[in-house]
């Protein structure tokens, strides 16, 4: 089975693709050659995933599927969130992401926060989404090399190596992204 992957993110590829299995075969969006930027213009990580899934499907007509993902931190009612990518502003930088982030919970105890990944699929019967959460604490200092994004300074609850210093395969057994994915899986396997 071919699906196209909405994004143009190679380690959010390659992560999936681990969950999903070699019985499905993910084109990305360079894979199609679509090299527009579909704006995150929504509140919500729902719509956000729905808006680039439904441009993508309209586009090329096949079954697609797109995430969108925050980081929700508790001590920052939420924040970044639906905002995570682009938290210290454009251009996308994690690193000045992690450091405004870091910056903003200085001397603050409660550090607890989650990942959420929302994901659309549409194909033929229509749009349907599946959700993905992981709940964790912002560690003071980054640590491990691995990953991308906030993944030097997220712990997970379950564990004491940040995303960072996991393999894919480890991150998998906890992200909120292949949370989401299974279920995802589950149901395009019925």
């Amino acid at each position: 089975m071919k699906l196209i992957f909405a994004t143009q993110n190679t380690n959010k590829l390659l992560e999936i693709q681990d969950v999903l299995g070699e019985q499905i075969q993910l084109l990305s969006l360079k894979d199609m050659s679509f090299d527009q930027e579909i704006p995150e213009i929504f509140d919500t990580l729902e719509e956000n995933s729905k808006i680039k899934a439904e441009t993508i499907f309209n586009q090329f007509g096949m079954p697609c599927f797109a995430d969108d993902t925050g980081l929700e931190v508790e001590a920052l009612s939420g924040q970044p969130g639906v905002h995570s990518a682009r938290y210290a502003g454009e251009p996308r930088n994690s690193e000045a992401n992690m450091n405004l982030l870091l910056n903003k919970l200085r001397g603050i105890e409660n550090r607890k926060a989650r990942f959420r990944t929302v994901i659309t699929y549409i194909n033929s019967d229509g749009t349907h989404q599946f959700e993905g959460i992981v709940d964790g604490s912002i560690i003071t200092t980054k640590r491990g090399s691995q990953g991308f994004g906030y993944d030097p300074i997220f712990l997970p609850a379950a564990s004491n190596k940040t995303f960072a210093e996991m393999s894919r395969a480890e991150k998998n057994k906890f992200s909120h992204r292949a949370r989401a994915f299974e279920k995802f899986r589950s149901f395009i396997a019925a």
